[in-house]
């Protein structure tokens, strides 16, 4: 028999209402679950306790209201833990921020708060967003629940393990370059970044504040819109945040012009990810989709253009913890090495590693040469998928060259930033992206999951959901 903490939210929402569990036996059924594989999968940094008002309150309104009541109500979710929730800790997976107290919910708790939902705890992640692995966290790494021997993938690998193994029905992450749809890919759930400004980033600690979105790691791609559902929207506390329906709707039908830019896909691919790839485009071919070529020249270099912009605009935004204004403090002989001794000892080699690259590219002499050609680049690469969105609906890619890799083996900065190959140009060109399960490939005897990744134009993510749902009926 199904477990209530194995079910999707959409399940688990039809049972609460059908009274064949209470909102006390869920939240149960993912605290003992989450006690139990925690300690192995170190998935979240904290556990909370129950929050009885808000578990009576959730169980009052699923009663008085039935199938009127959010679809959140009563679900017990699992947080990034650089997403603000007032009076908790929000580390950031740093030091630097390692007893930091949130002031205030973010919008998007605020949001999932009015809908009913229920918050396990704050989930690891590479330290302030920086990482395909989990490995840079300060507190250790989270381990994949298909085989604890690897990555759960980064930077939201926390949540994606306590969603895979069924510590929380949900979970919120955030995206820089892929750190939603990355580790979704990982342990076989779906992860959507949406349309830069559809979800406010009031309350999220910021890594590159041009690229940044909050977005939902789910078992389903109906569990995912319901997150995403209930967290979008304008927010007078972010500037960049816009209403929804500002983009024009496109005029779906039954079936999807599928662009691949098949250029693109001639090496760095593992085999057998590429031959999923190609039996997932079968399938939907099958269905009545139409598989048409796409050519996006510029996103060979969408990798470099990232990995200026980013770290630039990471190096501004962390510039606040110095020991003076923020975060942690050390004091030495002198001023300056108050701050040396603050930020040497708060950031971690890897959160160290792109402050310095993101201050080179930005300094004097060297802007015009990599950052503002970067800009050049990211204006081009964008201009090109709105082209080839005149041919196609969605572009689908791999979500990653190969499927989760053991900890230590990309230990060189460059393997690991390749994870990222497919999925930094919907963060570039802020368009929507999903990555939904296509499947399994073989490794050291295991069956790990690997995903397909299909990009929208911005405010296209009902095509998202249209063709994840038929990759994965």
């Amino acid at each position: 028999m199904t477990k209530p903490n194995e079910l999707s939210i959409t399940e688990a929402a039809r049972a609460l209402r059908a009274g064949e569990f209470s909102v006390r036996e869920l939240w149960d059924a993912c605290a003992l679950a989450a006690r139990e594989r925690n300690p192995e999968l170190n998935a979240y940094l904290e556990l909370f306790e129950a929050d009885e008002e808000a578990i009576a309150s959730a169980q009052k309104r699923i009663d008085e209201e039935g199938d009127g009541a959010p679809m959140l109500c009563g679900i017990p979710l699992a947080i990034k833990d650089n997403i603000m929730i007032e009076g908790r800790v929000a580390s950031a997976a740093s030091k630097m921020l390692e007893n930091h107290r949130a002031a205030y919910d973010a919008t998007v708790i605020k949001k999932l708060k009015e809908a009913g939902a229920l918050f396990v705890g704050r989930t690891n992640l590479d330290e302030f967003a920086m990482g395909s692995s989990t490995e840079s966290s300060a507190f250790g790494p989270s381990r994949n629940p298909y085989d604890t021997s690897r990555v759960p993938g980064g930077s939201s690998g926390g949540s994606a393990s306590a969603v895979a193994a069924h510590m929380a029905l949900g979970a919120l992450g955030t995206d820089t370059g892929g750190s939603i749809r990355q580790p979704a890919a990982h342990t076989g759930l779906v992860g959507l970044k949406p349309t830069y400004g559809a979800v406010s980033r009031s309350g999220l600690i910021a890594l590159g504040s041009s690229l940044d979105q909050a977005g939902p790691l789910a078992k389903t791609v109906a569990d995912a819109k319901a997150i995403f559902d209930a967290i979008r929207g304008a927010d007078p506390l972010d500037a960049t945040s816009v209403p929804n329906g500002l983009y024009a709707p496109r005029a779906l039908s039954q079936t999807l012009r599928i662009g691949v830019p098949r250029h693109l896909l001639e090496s760095g691919i593992d085999e057998d990810v590429k031959a999923s790839f190609e039996a997932a485009l079968a399938v939907l071919q099958k269905a009545g989709h139409q598989i048409v070529d796409v050519s996006l020249p510029t996103s060979s270099y969408a990798l470099p253009v990232y990995y200026v912009i980013m770290p630039a605009e990471a190096s501004t935004n962390l510039a606040r913890y110095d020991g003076i204004r923020y975060g942690l403090a050390k004091r030495g002989e002198t001023l300056l090495s108050d701050y040396i001794e603050s930020r040497s000892k708060g950031f971690g080699p890897e959160t160290r590693r792109r402050i310095l690259l993101g201050t080179f590219v930005l300094s004097s002499g060297y802007i015009d040469a990599y950052y503002r050609k970067a800009h050049a680049a990211r204006t081009l690469l964008t201009s090109e998928y709105g082209a080839a969105f005149e041919a196609c609906d969605v572009i689908a890619f791999p979500t990653t060259p190969s499927p989760a890799f053991k900890f230590g083996e990309k230990s060189d900065p460059v393997s690991m930033y390749l994870e990222d190959i497919f999925t930094v140009t919907a963060n570039l060109t802020g368009m929507p992206a999903i990555s939904v399960p296509m499947g399994t490939v073989e490794r050291d005897g295991k069956a790990l999951p690997v995903g397909i990744q299909f990009t929208a134009p911005k405010g296209g993510e009902d095509s998202l959901f249209t063709i994840g749902a038929a990759v994965t009926t």
